[in-house]
């Protein structure tokens, strides 16, 4: 348990090198008119905090760095007192492109990007978690007719039938009826959704017909790998945040194995509040140099994607945590409407 004193040295400790990249002189700290100590006192705090484990000292002569331990310790401290915690620097304006859900995630992940300078990678809800919200039936032409079905997550799928002889409009007019009131508010991935589809109380003509557009729902259903949406990559490199040709390697390879990036976050999905990962608390090898910090947007029981920035252990923790929480809340806002509506 670190003293107040200690508590305060360490985080001007983490601000100073997250502001000039560079280790921390004892003689920086014993300035600060807030401490009621002289430079020895500091010079002694600051060798208990190295032997805690949450400074380092890269050379003998050099000042004090943040191990991960010490940049843990700090993110533990602002998670525990969210007052402290400052708003976004410029706030989430999603609501002017709310139009279907991915549009939604390709702005988050924009917006967290450009606000940040890091990686923003934003996880869609899985298809087979969606619901059928609306069933068009159309004849477009005597022998020409589109089904499109719209889902509670905003995606569409669309299928074009033709027909050797003009379809009756009755037939089409059921089949719109039938299928809205046999099929909304069914979960895609159900096993019930083909027996819902073709049951076989219906008339061969009906059945023959229904058959046509069962690809239609099948399709829609078979995309139940969660889509991510990633921005950032050439702006964190630009921005000479990971310098090291290492991590360079580490971020590329992590982005290409989108499997592997996608455990990461549904691990994260499975916390209750802010999920942050710094250096080696990572399990993955090739994040052991990064940081990530993340969490789940959704419904008030029921989470259905992630929000999460990766960058450099030498991030605006405090900054990243308030932008990912003001991002999630915003995508809560937006999945919740969508599925009211189901």
């Amino acid at each position: 348990m670190l003293t107040s004193r200690q508590e305060r040295i360490l985080c001007m400790v983490v601000d100073d090198y997250l502001r000039t990249a560079q280790p921390v002189a004892s003689r920086v700290i014993a300035a600060d008119p807030e401490l009621d100590c002289g430079p020895s006192t500091v010079r002694n705090e600051l060798a208990l905090l190295e032997e805690h484990g949450l400074l380092a000292h890269p050379h003998v002569s050099a000042g004090r760095v943040p191990t991960d331990a010490g940049h843990r310790y700090v993110v533990d401290r602002m998670l525990s007192r969210e007052q402290t915690l400052p708003a976004p620097r410029q706030p989430l304006e999603l609501s002017l492109i709310r139009r279907e859900l991915d549009e939604a995630m390709r702005a988050t992940t924009e917006t967290l990007s450009q606000m940040t300078n890091l990686l923003a990678v934003v996880s869609a809800p899985s298809m087979t978690s969606a619901t059928i919200r609306h069933v068009e039936v159309l004849a477009l032409q005597p022998q020409l007719v589109l089904v499109v079905v719209i889902t509670s997550t905003g995606s569409v799928s669309k299928m074009l039938a033709s027909f050797d002889r003009a379809v009756d409009s009755g037939l089409v007019s059921w089949a719109a009826e039938y299928l809205n009131d046999r099929l909304v508010g069914l979960v895609l991935g159900a096993r019930m959704l083909g027996q819902r589809l073709l049951d076989p109380s219906l008339t061969a003509r009906e059945l023959a017909f229904l058959e046509r557009f069962a690809p239609a729902f099948s399709d829609l259903a078979a995309e139940g790998e969660d889509a991510l949406y990633v921005e950032g990559t050439a702006r964190l490199f630009e921005a000479a945040q990971l310098a090291d040709a290492t991590n360079v390697n580490e971020l590329i390879g992590l982005l290409e194995r989108r499997v592997a990036l996608l455990s990461v976050l549904r691990t994260a999905l499975a916390e209750p509040g802010v999920y942050v990962r710094i250096g080696h608390e990572n399990e993955l090898p090739a994040m052991h140099s990064l940081a990530l910090v993340a969490t789940g947007y959704g419904m008030a029981r029921r989470k259905l994607g992630t929000v999460s920035l990766i960058g450099p252990v030498r991030m605006d923790y405090a900054g990243a945590i308030a932008t990912v929480r003001e991002a999630a809340h915003e995508l809560s806002r937006f999945v919740e409407d969508a599925y009211a509506e189901t």
